[in-house]
Formats: C-alpha cells, sequence, structure tokens
C-alpha cells in the first residue's frame, strides 16, 4: 500500500513547488506555471494511485457496517512538552481519498485554465507559486491525524486565500476584500483554537483526531466539556465555512482572480470546514445528540446555522448583477446544504454534496471567467456586458448550462443524487422542518441559476462591440468568442464529472458511500437509506418549478405585478433594499460595532503608546542619563581619575624623595653601597647559623 502509505507525498509536491516558482520561476519559459501544473499533476495521478488501492483494500463487518480499515502512518515526532508527544503523521481513509481526488482535480484545471486566463499578467510567477502553495496546504489539512496539524494547513488555506483574493492589491477594494477575508476568517479561528485546547485536554492531552473520536462516542470525555468544544470547534467552521453570522468575507473575496475564486469556491478554502466537520464528526455527533433523538425534537444547533445559510445566501443571490457574485451567495447557500446535512445526520449526503459540488461550481466560476475573458470585455455584470451569448461561446455556454442544471438538481446530474440524499436523510431522521428548508433553498437556486443563464446568454447582447478597446494585458477587445483551449477543456471535463459524479451514489448503486464510510460513521451507527423515488421526485418538481418560475418572469414576462414591483410599491422597494444591502451586516459590523469601538480602541492604544511604551521608553533614557551622570562624576571623576592620579603622584613623591639622594658625590655612593652589602653578609651568616642548628 505504498500511495496510502506516503500520501504526504501529495502535498510534498506542491509545497516544493511553490519554493521552486518563487525562486527560480521568472528565469523559466513558463515563468513558474509549467512547475506548477506538473507538482499538481503529480499530486493527481499519486491521489488517483491512492483511491485504486483503498478501493482494493480488504474490508471488515457486514452490510451497513462493512468498513475499509484507516491508514495511519507517522513522519516523525513534530514536537514534546513532557510526556506529550505530538507526531507529525497522516490519516488516510475514504473521506481523505475523496478529497485527495477532488483537491488535485480542481487544483489541477485551475493550474491550466491560469495559462490563458492569467497571461501577461503582472504577477504571473507570484500567482502560481500562491496557487501551488494554496494546494499543497489543503492537501496538508486533509491528511492529517491530528488536530494541531489539521490546524497548520487550515491556516495555511487562510493565508493563501488572503494572498490570492488581494492579488491585484494595488486597487483599494482588492486589499479590501482580503484584509476583510483574513480577519473574518480568524474571529472564527480564535474559537476553534479554543476548541482543539479543549478537547486536547479532555482527550487525555493527545490531539489525535481518531482517538477524539473513539472517546467523544464511547463517553469518555464530559458531555458538557465535549458541547463546549464542539460549539467552540464549530466557530472555526462557521468563519472558514462562510456561514451564518460570518459569511460576508466570501462574496467580496470575488476581487481576486476567476480561477481563484473557483478553487476557493469548489475545493480548498471553504470546504475545509465541512470536512472537518466530516472527519470530527464523533465529537459533534455526541454533543448535539445529531441522531433521531427525542428529547431534542428535531433541532440540531449544526443544522440551524445551515439551514439559516440557506434561505438568506439564496435570497441574496436574486439581486446580484455580478455573475461571480450570484455564484458567491450560490456557494455560501451549497455550504449551508452541506453544514446542515452533517447536523441531520446525513453523513454521507453532506460529504457526497461536497463531492458532486466542487465539479459544477468550479465548472460555473470557470465559466463565468471565460465569458469575461472573451465575451464581456472583462466585465462581469450581467445587466450590461452580457447576453445573448449562446452562439458567440457555445463550448462555455454549454458547460455553464450543464454545470446550472447540476446545481439546480435535475435528475441525472450530480447534484441531484447528493441533494436528494440530503433531503431523503433528514426526513428519516425526523428532522421534517430542515427538510422543507432544504426544499425551499432547491426551489430558490434552480431560479436564481435561470436568471443568471438567461441574462448572460439569451436575449439581447448588451456589451456592444468596443472596438480599439485593450484589456488590462494590452491585447486588444474583439467582438464575443468563444476562449481558447486552455479555457474550454477544463470546462469540458469539470461538465463531464457534473454529469457523471452521481452516479456513484445512485439508483442501486451506493459506491460512494461504501468507499467512503469509516469506523466513526459505524460506531456511531449513522443511518444510510436506499433511493427513495416519492422523495426524489419531489425534489425533481421543486427544482422544475424554480427553473420555470424564472424563465418564465425573464422570456415571457409573466407574473406581471411583480415587474418593476419596487417602482410602484414601497414595502417592495424596501425589501429589495434590505437585500441590496446584504441585510445590513456590512452596516451592522463595519460602521456600528467596529466603529463604535475603533475610536475608544484608538483613544486607548495612544493612551497606552504615550504613557506605558513610551513613558518605558522614557525612562529608560532618563536612566540612562542617571547613569551616565555617576558614570562620569563617581565612576570616571573620582575613582578612575583618582586612581590614576594618585599614582602620579605616588610617583612624583617617590621621585622627590630618591632625587635627594642623588647628590653626585662619588663617596656617599661608596658609603652606600658598604653599608648595603654590609647588610647583606650579615643576612648570609644569620641564615648560615640558622641552618646548622
Amino acid at each position: 500500500m505504498f500511495f496510502l502509505d506516503n500520501a504526504w507525498l501529495t502535498w510534498a509536491l506542491p509545497a516544493s513547488a511553490f519554493v521552486v516558482i518563487l525562486f527560480f520561476g521568472r528565469r523559466l519559459p513558463g515563468k513558474g506555471a509549467e512547475i506548477g501544473i506538473a507538482a499538481v499533476g503529480g499530486s493527481f495521478v499519486l491521489s488517483c494511485a491512492a483511491a485504486a488501492q483503498w478501493i482494493g483494500r480488504g474490508t471488515i463487518g457486514e452490510g451497513e457496517e462493512r468498513v475499509r480499515g484507516a491508514v495511519d502512518h507517522t513522519l516523525y515526532t513534530w514536537f514534546s512538552n513532557g510526556q506529550v508527544k505530538v507526531p507529525l503523521g497522516i490519516h488516510v481513509d475514504g473521506l481523505t481519498v475523496m478529497m485527495l481526488l477532488v483537491v488535485s482535480l480542481v487544483s489541477l484545471l485551475v493550474q491550466v485554465y491560469s495559462t490563458a486566463y492569467m497571461h501577461g499578467d503582472r504577477r504571473y510567477t507570484y500567482f502560481y507559486a500562491a496557487l501551488a502553495l494554496f494546494t499543497a496546504s489543503m492537501l496538508v489539512l486533509v491528511t492529517s491525524s491530528t488536530t494541531i496539524f489539521l490546524l497548520l494547513g487550515w491556516e495555511g488555506v487562510g493565508l493563501c486565500s488572503f494572498m490570492l483574493i488581494g492579488h491585484w492589491w494595488e486597487e483599494k477594494d482588492n486589499s479590501d476584500a482580503a484584509l476583510k477575508a483574513f480577519f473574518t476568517t480568524r474571529l472564527g479561528d480564535a474559537g476553534m483554537l479554543i476548541g482543539i485546547i479543549i478537547l486536547f485536554f479532555a482527550n487525555g492531552q493527545s490531539f489525535d483526531i481518531a482517538r477524539l473520536n473513539r472517546a467523544a462516542l464511547s463517553g469518555g470525555i464530559d458531555h458538557t466539556v465535549l458541547v463546549v468544544g464542539a460549539v467552540a470547534l464549530f466557530m472555526g467552521v462557521i468563519g472558514k465555512s462562510a456561514q451564518f453570522p460570518l459569511h460576508t468575507w466570501l462574496p467580496d473575496a470575488m476581487a481576486g482572480p476567476t480561477p481563484v475564486s473557483a478553487l476557493i469556491h469548489a475545493a480548498t478554502m471553504v470546504v475545509a470546514g465541512v470536512y472537518l466537520v466530516a472527519r470530527c464528526y464523533g465529537v459533534f455527533w455526541a454533543a448535539f445528540r445529531v441522531g433521531h433523538h427525542p428529547a431534542w425534537h428535531g433541532i440540531s444547533y449544526v443544522a440551524v446555522i445551515g439551514a439559516i445559510t440557506i434561505v438568506i445566501a439564496a435570497a441574496l443571490a436574486f439581486v446580484q448583477d455580478d455573475i461571480k457574485k450570484v455564484l458567491a451567495y450560490s456557494t455560501v447557500s451549497q455550504l449551508g446544504y452541506m453544514v446542515m446535512a452533517l447536523g441531520v445526520g446525513a453523513w454521507t449526503g453532506g460529504i457526497f454534496h461536497l463531492f458532486t459540488h466542487a465539479f459544477f461550481k468550479a465548472c460555473l466560476f470557470l465559466g463565468a471567467g471565460s465569458v469575461s475573458h472573451s465575451g464581456s470585455h472583462h466585465s462581469f455584470d450581467m445587466k450590461k456586458d452580457m447576453g445573448g451569448l449562446w452562439r458567440a461561446m457555445p463550448i462555455t455556454h454549454a458547460t455553464f448550462v450543464i454545470a446550472s442544471l447540476a446545481l439546480a438538481g435535475i435528475f441525472p446530474l450530480a447534484g441531484f443524487w447528493s441533494k436528494d440524499d440530503i433531503l431523503l436523510t433528514a426526513g428519516k431522521n425526523g428532522y421534517n422542518a430542515f427538510m422543507v428548508v432544504g426544499l425551499v433553498g432547491a426551489f430558490m437556486t434552480a431560479a436564481y441559476m435561470a436568471r443568471t443563464v438567461y441574462l448572460t446568454f439569451y436575449g439581447e447582447h448588451r456589451g456592444g462591440h468596443h472596438g480599439g478597446q485593450h484589456s488590462a494585458a494590452g491585447h486588444a477587445v474583439d467582438a464575443p468568442h468563444e476562449s481558447p483551449l486552455a479555457i474550454t477543456v477544463p470546462l469540458v471535463v469539470l461538465a463531464a464529472f457534473s454529469v457523471v459524479a452521481g452516479w456513484l451514489n445512485g439508483f442501486g448503486v451506493h459506491w460512494f458511500a461504501e468507499w467512503t464510510r469509516n469506523e466513526v460513521v459505524v460506531q456511531a451507527h449513522v443511518p444510510e437509506y436506499k433511493f427513495s423515488a416519492p422523495t426524489a421526485a419531489l425534489s425533481m418538481a421543486v427544482a422544475v418549478a424554480g427553473i420555470g418560475v424564472g424563465l418564465l418572469y425573464y422570456l415571457r414576462h409573466a407574473f406581471g405585478p411583480l415587474h418593476r414591483a419596487t417602482e410602484r410599491s414601497s414595502l417592495a422597494r424596501a425589501g429589495y433594499r434590505f437585500l441590496l444591502n446584504k441585510y445590513y451586516l456590512d452596516v451592522l459590523y463595519t460602521d456600528i460595532i467596529v466603529g463604535s469601538i475603533k475610536g475608544a480602541i484608538a483613544r486607548g492604544a495612544y493612551w497606552v503608546n504615550q504613557r506605558v511604551i513610551d513613558g518605558a521608553v522614557n525612562a529608560v533614557g532618563i536612566g540612562a542619563r542617571a547613569l551616565a551622570r555617576f558614570t562620569y562624576e563617581v565612576v570616571d571623576q573620582k575613582v578612575v581619575d583618582g586612581l590614576v592620579n594618585g599614582t602620579g603622584a605616588s610617583a612624583e613623591g617617590g621621585g622627590s624623595v630618591l632625587r635627594r639622594l642623588q647628590t653626585g658625590r662619588v663617596q656617599q655612593y661608596a658609603a652606600f653601597l658598604f653599608g648595603a652589602g654590609a647588610i647583606g653578609a650579615l643576612a648570609l651568616v644569620l641564615y648560615a647559623n640558622q641552618g646548622a642548628r
């Protein structure tokens, strides 16, 4: 099992590529792109080989308890503190292998796509270095065997998202978006760090995730402590996976290059939180009693946050004109689906939706980038610069429509199967209210994607032909046309996965569930249900209704009273403004909360600076001056100079005495010499007599 035992190679390659590109990329023919593509391509090959070995691995147990044993491999002891040793190790099971495939494949396609999309960019080499580190950090996260090693990858993707969202940092909006993403997710990460510390001590001073899950499910951790630790841990999920109320950073993150948006939304940053819940599922299952438990009456803290996020984000997608922001709010809503799924006991459904969503959401973002690159003169405004592009961009159009239908949950595409699994499990486990929320979200998703497809590809072309204009890279702007192969080939690959990926867990096929089932799911007795035609039909009907409403509104101008309702009704105008201002959450956070305290904080910081820091510096200066004065007046003038002057005075006094002996008279010198000789002779006699005795 070489590839499973050495899964660390999947992140070692892009991590090494980051260093090589950073130092030598500018000297290479491809400016570092070839190194990034080769390294991530190698990671994808290693991931495929690991998946093949995992599928061929023997199982233990029977039926729904049949499971493949995880592979744990300690690389070395990272650090130790007394009796506590923290290993740097990997844990590979079906969940890990699935994430390896998703992250490496989407990252590889994004790298290839970027060769055309980012061509001529002023920081092209830096971009590829950051992409490589981004991929490496996410792969570290999904292979980690301990929460502390997972935290390293977790913070790595946060750092890389900051670097890439602010890639064009010269524009203030871009740098503001990067800072907003960084600080908002750091707020959640503070809670996560507290959770890791609490669970470390609750788990017998161990960061090991497998041991933590076993202890939580076996009752080895006090339930109150477990709840506090799980709530703190979930704060990190709320921040990183853009759940209510910390979802506000993700739409603004569209300021970064479109390939970055695709990577963040499909395979790295935002799915990290969902992965954390799935990986530590024993903690959340036991803490919140996720299984059908009468005492909780079908309510789950995790599911509540996910359900709220589904609806509020989907509503915001309707009022966006920027195609990337529509897709961003769509991502927030779909992440809500995944979180809600895990909160209602749909473990397989939650991670299956993560799997399928990666393909069609990456396809949608890269499709939006293709439209901007070749169809709308580098604009993302659907109402002003798009429309009527389906003839000029047939491949982009076809792949975008396929991905949109998959997102809407239309049979037989990938999103249909994963959403159906979530809705079915929610209903079967007694979470009927959340099943209804899921259906409402499905209707809204289908409707706003119908709006997006229509405004982008149908109707009259609103962009016009701006002859003579030039792009940021200096290339002449043409009429809308299809994008180059480096862009369209990744779109076709992702569209193909958007069609077939769902069949891994469709009808009587349960390969995905079987391959990803792990010891935690078995120990917790997480239920899995067979395909239900009535639930699937209901889900499909709701999605079709959503598409129908969207198309009728735009194609046939149906629902007349709704058209220009904001001009006739103050209530409609207020509601539209409420959505346009994103529920005023940014106003609450920035203007009210931060605005109300930043003055006090600034004044406090100034007081500390003046009274404490400057006081300490001034005190050191005053002390130094006093010490210098003491050194000069006492040590230098009285001790050192006194010693020197005293030595000189002594020498002068001795010289005065000796000067009197030097008279120049030979008789006097002879007398001195005779006297000295007599004294010497007497001393010798006395010494000899003393020796004879």
